[in-house]
């Protein structure tokens, strides 16, 4: 979408800020273009609202759109990103994550006087919100409106339909450990509004291992197998079908899917929730 075909609004001294995951106002001193992005989902999120030029760095990690993130500066890894060369760009914004980056390096960039967003989606609502807030920093009113309008339709109506009992499932985020994600995060509440019903619930942290065998014996009617952040591939099928008395493997309901639809949120979303939902209805 072209960044000239919404209504681009001014940053004024007054304007209302946005408060981001560690409950701060966040208002850039000026409207942003000189914008450094740590969150490979929200990287792809600020190129589709129509940013290019303002997009001045990325971390490696940050693989999407392809074809324009390439042409921008990487400045390390989520978790290891060159802070020097940060401060060295003079970003009037950086984007983070408090799950994603390390506290230690975020809180170096906002000691250093830059303005930074921090972003911590527990719920795909939060995670809409969180895009209406990246739309109001960088000046881009209306430019997430092709894609996420459909998004926030598709999120009432998948509610309002949604049976009072889930589908059961199973989708690891690692293997060995295989580890699962608990009920407060955007991936569980993705395939929650899609019908799915986690044969986890809580555990000792947002992500947690378990036992393959344990997870098994829950007796899932679908297993969701994304490729990343664990590359899960064709190989790593016979693992979860030696289970074969298991009702997702009897009934072939044992899935490969793209891990970007599960975790990323952003332009996805609504693709996310038409894939993720159209599966669990045929698992139904």
């Amino acid at each position: 979408m072209s960044a000239t075909s919404h209504r681009r609004v001014p940053h004024a001294g007054g304007s209302a800020p946005v408060i981001d995951a560690l409950g701060r106002a966040v208002v850039p001193a000026r409207e942003p273009r000189r914008i450094v992005s740590l969150v490979p989902s929200l990287t792809e999120a600020l190129f589709a609202l129509g940013l290019r030029d303002e997009i001045v760095a990325v971390t490696r990690y940050c693989v999407e759109p392809v074809g324009l993130v390439e042409r921008v500066e990487t400045i390390g890894g989520t978790k290891t990103p060159d802070l020097d060369a940060i401060r060295r760009l003079e970003p009037d914004l950086v984007i983070a994550s408090a799950e994603e980056n390390v506290r230690e390096h975020v809180e170096t960039l906002i000691d250093a006087g830059i303005t930074v967003y921090v972003s911590l989606p527990s719920t795909v609502r939060e995670a809409m919100k969180e895009l209406r807030d990246l739309e109001a920093l960088t000046g881009q009113t209306g430019a997430a409106d092709p894609w996420l309008v459909p998004a926030e339709s598709l999120v009432a109506e998948l509610a309002a339909r949604r049976p009072a009992s889930g589908m059961r499932y199973f989708c690891p985020i690692w293997r060995r450990p295989y580890m699962v994600a608990g009920p407060e995060t955007y991936m569980t509440d993705l395939l929650h509004v899609c019908g799915g019903e986690n044969v986890y619930g809580p555990g000792s942290a947002r992500y947690y291992p378990v036992e393959l065998a344990e997870a098994m014996a829950r007796g899932p009617r679908v297993v969701f197998l994304p490729n990343e952040p664990y590359p899960f591939a064709a190989r790593h099928l016979p693992e979860i079908q030696a289970f074969s008395d298991v009702p997702a493997v009897r009934e072939g309901r044992v899935h490969l899917v793209d891990g970007q639809l599960v975790t990323w949120y952003g332009p996805r979303i609504a693709t996310a929730l038409q894939t993720f939902a159209a599966l669990l209805q045929e698992s139904s």
